[in-house]
Order: C-alpha cells, then structure tokens, then sequence
C-alpha cells in the first residue's frame, strides 16, 4: 500500500515553497513541491493556482507544526 500524499500548505511562489520544504527535510519529514505554470510558459499560473507543498498524511500533523511555527524544536 502506498502513502497517501496530502497538501500541507500552498504558497504564492515556488521560492518559499522550496524554503520550506528544506525546513521540514531538515526535521526529518519528507517533503515534495507541486506546481504548474504550464513548463515555465506561464509563471502567473503559480499566482492562481498556488504552490503546494505535500507531505505523507501520517507527517502532516507534525508538518502543520513546523510550518505554523508551533512545531517546538522545529527552525522558526
């Protein structure tokens, strides 16, 4: 059986979604980035759709910590 992949957060730019995605890696979970902006033809997509971050649904809860800032340990 596969993990269930859910989103932990969306994000306006690929950057800080690549921020944090290091800062949940750092803390251990395992973290994927998921946008679509048509292959870089159209990055205004991002801006409407979003950027995802997604983490498995047994990490979200922890992730949700981090990400929110309440995670104890976790970076700030």
């Amino acid at each position: 059986m596969e993990d269930e992949i859910v989103i932990a957060g969306s994000y306006s730019s690929r950057g800080e979604a690549d921020m944090l995605k290091g800062m949940l890696e750092a803390a251990g979970i395992r973290a994927e980035v998921l946008s679509d902006d048509a292959g870089g033809l159209y990055p205004q997509l991002q801006d409407i759709l979003g950027v995802h971050l997604v983490v498995r649904r047994e990490d979200l809860q922890r992730a949700r910590e981090l990400l929110d800032g309440t995670g104890g340990e976790g970076p700030d």
